[in-house]
């Protein structure tokens, strides 16, 4: 069966500023997948982008959505004051969350996140605050270690995907995950740095995280 798409670019409003975000509904889709992406990217990311694609030929639905607006960006590229704003960046997941749950076409979609990097924090912070609503995650070279206390308040099933040589991050990601009390998994792979940027291993992560989602928003 051909998996036919709907793709458009929406203009989300969030409290008194208004993002843009990337929406892509397959035909047959039963789940979503919003991505929360990290520091100093934006729903461009191509490695984000990639992936959502891969999602979508799973018939898993996709936003990629900025997290900041263009005036922010513009600020956080000379002084970075944002992209570790994890409470922002909180804040506006949760309202881009909201905004899902208000469109008809969205509003029954089981939901699941997909964070990188300070992105992975903002999702397992934004997934207590929504307990009801964020049914799994995935964290990409994330920092989850950033949501901090938050971490044992998780209930969403999560998998950590890191890369074998990133060795800071991947203990990082231990410490998280000896905090957490939910679901969890911790998939190391072999060979890759921090950006997954090595022959294969993005589509690694990819297949690791559709096999979870699938899992998960009950495919």
């Amino acid at each position: 069966m051909t998996t036919s798409f709907f793709s458009s670019t929406q203009k989300i409003p969030i409290e008194n500023i208004v993002v843009e975000g990337d929406l892509t509904l397959p035909s047959n889709t039963q789940g979503m997948v919003v991505f929360v992406h990290g520091s100093g990217s934006s729903r461009l990311s191509p490695r984000n982008q990639y992936v959502a694609q891969k999602f979508n030929q799973a018939s898993i639905a996709t936003l990629l959505f900025d997290l900041l607006t263009p005036n922010e960006e513009k600020i956080d590229v000379l002084t970075a004051e944002y992209r570790f704003n994890i409470d922002l960046l909180t804040n506006r997941l949760i309202g881009a969350t909201q905004w899902l749950q208000n469109k008809p076409q969205t509003k029954k979609l089981k939901l699941g996140y997909f964070g990188a990097s300070t992105g992975a924090a903002a999702a397992l912070i934004a997934a207590t605050k929504l307990s009801d609503t964020v049914t799994a995650i995935v964290s990409r070279g994330g920092r989850p270690d950033l949501a901090g206390a938050y971490l044992s308040q998780v209930k969403a099933p999560t998998l950590l995907l890191v890369g074998g040589w990133d060795e800071e991050v991947i203990e990082l990601n231990r410490q998280a995950q000896n905090q957490m009390t939910n679901q969890n998994g911790l998939t190391i792979i072999p060979n890759a740095t921090h950006l997954f940027e090595e022959p294969g291993k993005l589509e690694e992560v990819a297949k690791y995280a559709t096999e979870w989602f699938k899992r998960f928003l009950h495919y």
